[in-house]
């Protein structure tokens, strides 16, 4: 799971350009990852819809590889993010566009039902109607995935939601898929990222370490837990 791919970026999630591209060469390079690739036992992924998806998915497309981009509809032709033409081009370049909420909420389990019905169902028609087919596909805003996200979803047409958990194990919602990833940070090495693809154990163990200590965290800090990251990344 990666997110935006500039340089300069305060984001724990953001990195840059050249080692995005030492990140690619590291998996290209392992038998293992470009062998499971072609098989979809795993898939690089694109959150939010920054600018920086067009760039990225020219070279991905270089390397006859197929990404995945989850755009936040609301944020489409913000400074910062893609356009509707952007967005078309990396539909066009081959890669698979699908929902990632309409406004990015920062705690999508707290909303209500028909507040996570209508984040869903408003994304996909509106991605549907601007790029002529239908969005099957989703990721999770924020990280913060529930059991009512999954079955909105669901309920929304959706036939795979990606979540930010650390797991290779595929769960399933009311026919809808499950689907963990590994989150790219911006000291992530190519060789971890490699690893990580290959499905390494010991990458996938660390994270998932990690983020059960950071959910018991965002539990305690509810939601003032956005706007304490929000003022430490920018201290940085």
């Amino acid at each position: 799971m990666y997110h935006d791919v500039e340089d300069k970026s305060a984001d724990v999630y953001a990195i840059g350009p050249e080692r995005f591209r030492e990140h690619l060469d590291a998996i290209d390079r392992s038998p293992a990852t470009a062998e499971s690739f072609a098989s979809d036992d795993w898939m690089i992924t694109f959150d939010d819809g920054g600018a920086s998806a067009l760039p990225v998915g020219e070279e991905l497309a270089r390397r006859s590889w197929r990404g995945h981009f989850f755009i936040a509809t609301d944020g489409i032709g913000s400074p910062g993010f893609l356009d509707w033409d952007g967005v078309r081009a990396v539909a066009g370049m081959g890669h698979l566009i699908g929902s990632h909420s309409c406004s990015h909420p920062d705690r999508m389990a707290d909303l209500t039902w028909e507040q996570l019905l209508d984040e869903w169902t408003r994304s996909a028609a509106v991605l549907a109607e601007e790029l002529g087919g239908a969005v099957t596909t989703a990721s999770v805003p924020g990280g913060l995935y529930s059991a009512s996200v999954g079955r909105a979803a669901a309920a929304a047409g959706y036939q795979s939601l990606f979540t930010s958990l650390p797991t290779q194990r595929l769960g399933s919602v009311e026919g809808c898929r499950l689907i963990g990833r590994w989150a790219i940070r911006h000291d992530t090495t190519a060789d971890q990222a490699a690893a990580a693809a290959a499905g390494r154990p010991l990458p996938w163990a660390r994270q998932r370490a990690a983020w059960r200590l950071r959910g018991i965290v965002k539990t305690v800090a509810g939601k003032r837990y956005e706007s304490v990251r929000r003022t430490l990344l920018a201290r940085r």
